[in-house]
């Protein structure tokens, strides 16, 4: 499924139009990304969590050279699925 059947699904079963659809949606995205850019987490009981995770530098190797080069830490979005979705799938 992708954003635009996400939007159909969610116009089908609310009544909303097309357009309110994708306007819910796109809000509920940029929400999400914005708790998450000032460093908060997004709890949806019974679906899920969003956090940021802080991911470590470190050192590799580029593949076509076999060049070191240096990783810069860096944050990752991340999503904990909750117990009444993971119920759901099992």
């Amino acid at each position: 499924m992708n954003k635009n059947d996400l939007i159909q699904q969610l116009s089908d079963r609310t009544g909303l139009g097309k357009t309110e659809a994708a306007k819910a949606v796109d809000g509920v995205f940029d929400v999400i990304a914005d708790a998450l850019k000032a460093g908060d987490e997004v709890r949806l009981t019974g679906f899920g969590v969003f956090v940021v995770a802080q991911r470590a530098g470190g050192k590799g190797r580029n593949p076509q050279t076999g060049q070191e080069i240096t990783i810069k830490p860096s944050k990752q979005p991340r999503f904990r699925a909750g117990k009444q979705l993971k119920d759901m799938l099992n």
